[in-house]
């Protein structure tokens, strides 16, 4: 006889029908396992279709195609005594003087005109593109390789880390970027990586306080919480959850920060702080042009000025794009309605 009380039952749940071993075999034939990758394939997909219904930032990337093959194509490229690219689009050496044809105006022969020691004008802006676009894109580069993370670290760790960093964001900030600029050119010397050093160095800055200032947001989200509870290491947080989204900003002020850069590169070539003399950059070939322009010889100056005004103007046609297709309210307004 049992002892039992039937009331004892009460409150249980009792499951009838669970089988372990079919949901062993269930596990064995489906990955339950979540794709990381899918929300952010997706979110890159759904921005590159608002970029693209943006015209005017489709024309600004297509110029900047359009400049940068014509740059590359320009002349043949050599490295290491081999030639790996040959093909030359530019009509004449930018390097080869013809007292012939001193100072002549734009003509069939010349479409660009000569500058005042017979040097083909568009021959030089076409290999000109390739120190300006390459100084533009690489130091930006290097730029975001150096702020993004101090300014993660800063924003995350905080305490003495963020001070250490800040201060040191807040004394470079009090100089002008330029006349940094300037003084670290007078240090290092000119020269094309100098050059890229000195805006690097210069550039770092607002990347890393932009960064920054996102992260302390970021980092209070409860996704971040769930991690650091789950064991996760600080460097895979940083990196791996906090930057992801916290990165949007930073695109942004890259694309629109290489106009920046290019129009600094041109404003040290013009100052005679830029490239070695005679070189084929259009902030060089602006300071040697200067002169001529109050004499009537537009052409020197104007196309390599024109190429500038062209490449920064398309430049900030794509980051207007790109802020329109990364901007997190770009869904809100009904912008996805209708694409499938």
């Amino acid at each position: 006889m049992s002892n039992r009380n039937p009331t004892d039952d009460r409150g249980r749940i009792r499951v009838t029908g669970f089988n372990a071993e079919s949901l062993e075999k269930r596990d064995e034939l489906f990955d339950w396992t979540p794709d990381r990758t899918v929300g952010a394939k997706s979110r890159r997909a759904r921005a590159w279709r608002r970029f693209k219904r943006n015209r005017t930032a489709l024309l600004g990337l297509a110029i900047i195609v359009f400049m940068a093959v014509v740059a590359v194509f320009a002349r043949p490229i050599e490295l290491a005594g081999v030639t790996i690219q040959p093909i030359s689009l530019a009509p004449f050496d930018p390097g080869a003087s013809n007292f012939n044809a001193l100072k002549q105006p734009p003509s069939a022969t010349h479409p660009f005109g000569t500058d005042w020691s017979g040097k083909d004008i568009l021959s030089r802006v076409m290999v000109g593109g390739r120190f300006s676009l390459s100084i533009g894109f690489i130091t930006v580069s290097l730029a975001l390789l150096i702020g993004v993370p101090m300014g993660a670290i800063a924003g995350y760790f905080g305490g003495w880390i963020d001070e250490a960093i800040m201060r040191l964001v807040d004394i470079l900030y009090a100089f002008p970027f330029l006349v940094l600029a300037i003084a670290l050119i007078a240090v290092l010397g000119q020269g094309f990586w100098n050059m890229i050093l000195a805006l690097v160095l210069v550039g770092w800055i607002g990347y890393a306080r932009l960064i920054r200032g996102e992260i302390l947001s970021v980092k209070e989200n409860e996704y971040v919480t769930a991690a650091k509870a789950l064991g996760a290491r600080d460097r895979t947080i940083i990196f791996r959850h906090v930057v992801p989204n916290a990165i949007a900003p930073v695109i942004v002020q890259a694309t629109l920060g290489i106009g920046t850069i290019v129009l600094s590169a041109a404003a040290l070539g013009f100052l005679g702080l830029g490239l070695d003399p005679g070189t084929a950059e259009w902030g060089s070939m602006l300071s040697n042009g200067r002169e001529t322009l109050v004499q009537g010889q537009w052409w020197i100056t104007v196309f390599p000025g024109l190429a500038i005004f062209t490449f920064v103007l398309a430049i900030n046609l794509v980051g207007d794009g790109v802020n329109d297709a990364i901007d997190p309210q770009g869904d809100a307004g009904g912008g996805e309605r209708g694409v499938r």
